[in-house]
């Protein structure tokens, strides 16, 4: 549990921005500092890749690289400080009476509403990907290539979780880490469960998508981080059911207001992150959390168990400023990032023929594709696919035809 230095140490201010320890040198050349740095670096790596999924299939790598940097060393490590490094938003709670100040367990905010919040952001300024929207307007759903893959890769995450939430602990002597644990299981079960009923009840299909399942639980992940450690299982169980829904209904909304999310980053981690930290403000139950920044009168107690709005204002200041940080400050940087690196996107041309050998200059998918090269695709072709409308056999053939016998999987 981290606490206000200020608070114990002598007042040094609101804490606005760190100022020792830097590139680990100083009192950061410390073997407990250094640890916790290396645990606190795949925090801060899973905010930077967040976006990479808002992003995908159009941006640039030269953009992604400098972005990335920005990402790592300036936007993530100050909004962190603000939170969990005894900075303003921790010291809501002595400095201005509301209840613990900005309670963030294990970063449903400072990891996950920072990386929606980026997410979204660039995602608007990149645009949507070619052949998303029919005529610029109607949805026109591109379906991942691999769903088994997906899948693979939810049931990672959902693993790793079990490091990250009661990871933050810091300690498995404290005692409130097999709770932390529980309580991560029931709102990632509770969420994959209302995403799959809410899509087999009033989806399109009317069938249970796994894509959605999927993003069902990742999506009550990411709102638990914040309250696993003060809430009882009953309302963690409950916290997914919310994040499931959630994350459906916000799918739909961004997909509709013409933001291209391709795999659901702004809903699974923005708006369930969001949903994360205020959860904190009703739920929590009073019975851990005394010492939580500095405030040691009782346990971080929530609006359903007697708290009163305090500590819910403190979650919502926090969701606020997050949203305001990362979009204002991602957004100039994004900008400034386009214009180094001569645009965040790459071209139509090399999008549709896909960024695995023009950026990186290997095949992503070997077994299945031969890369055509950019420049044997037509404008007519790149207008068609803008359009939403399909290839015709005559263009794929076109395009075998002066790429030598490859194909182009369309």
């Amino acid at each position: 549990m981290l606490t206000v230095g200020s608070a114990i140490n002598g007042d040094h201010g609101w804490g606005l921005l760190g100022t020792t320890g830097f590139f680990l040198t100083g009192n950061g050349y410390d073997a407990a500092a250094i640890v916790l740095f290396l645990f606190m670096m795949v925090f801060m790596d899973t905010t930077a890749t967040i976006v990479t999924g808002a992003c995908a299939e159009r941006w640039s790598f030269k953009s992604f690289f400098l972005f990335s940097i920005f990402v790592g060393a300036f936007i993530y490590p100050v909004f962190g400080c603000w939170v969990w490094g005894g900075g303003w938003l921790a010291q809501l709670g002595y400095r201005l009476g509301l209840g613990h100040g900005a309670c963030d367990y294990a970063g449903s905010g400072v990891v996950h509403l920072q990386g929606g919040s980026l997410a979204l952001i660039t995602a608007i300024m990149i645009g949507p990907r070619l052949g998303k929207y029919k005529n610029g307007k109607v949805v026109n759903p591109i379906p991942a290539h691999d769903i088994p893959m997906v899948l693979l890769g939810c049931f990672i995450l959902a693993f790793g979780w079990f490091g990250f939430n009661p990871g933050s602990s810091l300690s498995a002597m404290d005692g409130r880490i097999g709770i932390i644990a529980t309580n991560t299981m029931l709102a990632g079960m509770g969420a994959s469960l209302s995403a799959c009923l809410y899509m087999w009840w009033f989806g399109p299909t009317k069938k249970p998508d796994p894509c959605m399942m999927g993003n069902g639980i990742l999506a009550g992940l990411v709102a638990i981080t914040a309250p696993c450690a003060f809430v009882a299982p009953w309302a963690a169980f409950v916290i997914g059911l919310v994040a499931g829904v959630l994350v459906v209904v916000s799918c739909f909304f961004f997909d509709k207001m013409g933001v291209d999310d391709p795999v659901g980053a702004i809903s699974v981690h923005g708006v369930n992150g969001a949903w994360g930290v205020l959860s904190v403000g009703l739920f929590a139950d009073g019975t851990y959390g005394a010492g939580y920044n500095a405030v040691w009168s009782n346990g971080v107690t929530g609006l359903f168990y007697g708290g009163g709005v305090s500590q819910l204002s403190a979650q919502a200041i926090e969701v606020l400023v997050c949203i305001g940080w990362n979009v204002i400050i991602g957004g100039i940087i994004f900008y400034i990032v386009g214009l180094l690196v001569g645009g965040n996107r790459v071209p139509a041309k090399v999008e549709i023929a896909g960024l695995d050998v023009p950026e990186m200059g290997a095949f992503g998918y070997p077994e299945f594709i031969k890369h055509i090269p950019p420049s044997d695709i037509s404008d007519s072709m790149v207008e068609a696919i803008r359009a939403g409308k399909a290839l015709e056999p005559t263009d794929l053939a076109a395009m075998s035809s002066a790429s030598s016998g490859s194909a182009v999987a369309v």
